[in-house]
C-alpha cells in the first residue's frame, strides 16, 4: 500500500453494518412478495450521515450468491461514500442466518447474530409506516399476525462475571449526550436525540467488580447486550439473537420501580437504557458502558 492509499485508508469512516435480507409487505407483478436487501451503518457517533443501500431481489434468485454479488455492491458504493470495509455485519433474522453467512464467508466479513441493530430497525418502522403503503402492491388490510416468537428460558449469569454488587440508577438524558467523552474501555454507545427534554431519566444497571471488571466488560461486550427488562420480579438482559440471562431476582419494590421506569424511557427517549461496569461506585473510569434500547422487532 503506498503513502497516499495508507492516508485515504485512515480517512475512511469505519462501523459495523446491520443487514437485513427478507421479504416485503409488497406483491410485485408477478404475483409473489417483494424482496430487498437493506444495509445500514451502525451509529459511529461522527459527523455525517450514516451508510444506507438497498437493493430488490427477484424471489426467483433468493440465494447466497444473488447475496453475494449483491454485497460486493454495497462494499463498492460504500468506498465510493468514503467509508471502509464493515467490521462486522450484524444479522437479526435467524431464519437468513446462514444464508448471509455463506455468501459473507467469501468476502472475508465476520458475521454476528445480534439484535443489536437499532439503526436498521429504525429505517424499517419508518419504511413500513411511509414507504411501502404508497407502493403498487401493497398488501393493505389485516394480514395473519406473526407468530408469537418462542423465549428461551432465561440462563443465570455465570459467577464469575456478576461482580461484587449492583445497583439499579438512572442518569438524565441530557447526560448521556456527553458520553463519547467519557473515559470507557470496552462499551457500545448510541447517538441521543438533542430534541428530546435532557431532563427525562435514563433507567439502567451499574455493576461493580474490583477484580473482574475487566472481564466482566469484556464478556458482557461479546455478548451483544440489546436490552434489559423486568418479568415478575426478575430483571433480564436479552442479548445475541435469542439470549436470555437473569442477572437478578429483585425485591416487589424495586421491581415495580425498574418496570416503571422502563416503561417512561420507553415512551420519551425511544426506549433507551444503559449498563455501566465500575471497579467501584466511586470510579470515574467505566471499565464498561452500554447504551441499549428496547424498540419494536419488525
Amino acid at each position: 500500500m503506498t503513502k497516499g492509499e495508507q492516508i485515504k485508508a485512515k480517512s475512511l469512516r469505519k462501523a459495523d453494518w446491520e443487514l437485513d435480507f427478507y421479504s416485503r409487505p409488497i406483491l410485485e407483478q408477478d404475483g409473489k412478495k417483494r424482496w430487498e436487501l437493506l444495509i445500514s451503518s451502525s451509529p459511529d457517533l461522527t459527523e455525517g450521515p450514516p451508510f444506507r443501500w438497498e437493493k430488490r431481489c427477484p424471489a426467483g434468485e433468493v440465494n447466497s450468491v444473488w447475496l453475494l454479488e449483491a454485497l460486493k455492491e454495497a462494499l463498492e458504493e460504500a468506498t465510493k461514500q468514503g467509508w471502509d470495509n464493515p467490521l462486522r455485519l450484524r444479522c437479526w433474522r435467524t431464519s437468513m442466518k446462514s444464508m448471509v453467512k455463506r455468501a459473507a464467508i467469501e468476502l472475508d466479513l465476520e458475521v454476528i447474530s445480534s439484535r443489536r441493530t437499532y439503526a436498521l430497525f429504525d429505517w424499517l418502522d419508518e419504511r413500513e409506516k411511509n414507504l411501502y403503503p404508497n407502493q403498487d402492491g401493497y398488501m393493505a388490510g389485516p394480514l395473519a399476525p406473526p407468530p408469537s416468537p418462542i423465549l428461551n428460558q432465561p440462563i443465570p449469569l455465570p459467577e464469575a462475571v456478576r461482580g461484587d454488587a449492583w445497583a439499579w440508577a438512572s442518569l438524565p438524558l441530557a447526560l448521556l449526550r456527553e458520553a463519547k467523552e467519557w473515559p470507557i474501555e470496552f462499551g457500545g454507545l448510541l447517538p441521543v436525540d438533542s430534541s428530546n427534554n435532557g431532563e427525562v431519566p435514563i433507567p439502567g444497571l451499574r455493576i461493580f467488580s474490583k477484580a473482574r471488571a475487566l472481564a466482566l466488560a469484556g464478556w458482557l461486550g461479546g455478548l451483544e447486550p440489546v436490552r434489559l427488562v423486568i418479568e415478575g420480579k426478575q430483571l433480564l438482559l436479552e442479548a445475541g439473537q435469542d439470549d436470555r440471562w437473569l442477572v437478578t431476582d429483585l425485591g416487589k419494590e424495586i421491581a415495580d420501580t425498574a418496570q416503571q421506569e422502563l416503561a417512561n424511557s420507553k415512551n420519551k427517549a425511544g426506549g433507551l437504557q444503559f449498563i455501566a461496569i465500575q471497579t467501584t461506585p466511586e470510579e470515574q473510569l467505566f471499565t464498561g458502558f452500554w447504551m441499549l434500547r428496547d424498540v419494536q422487532q419488525l
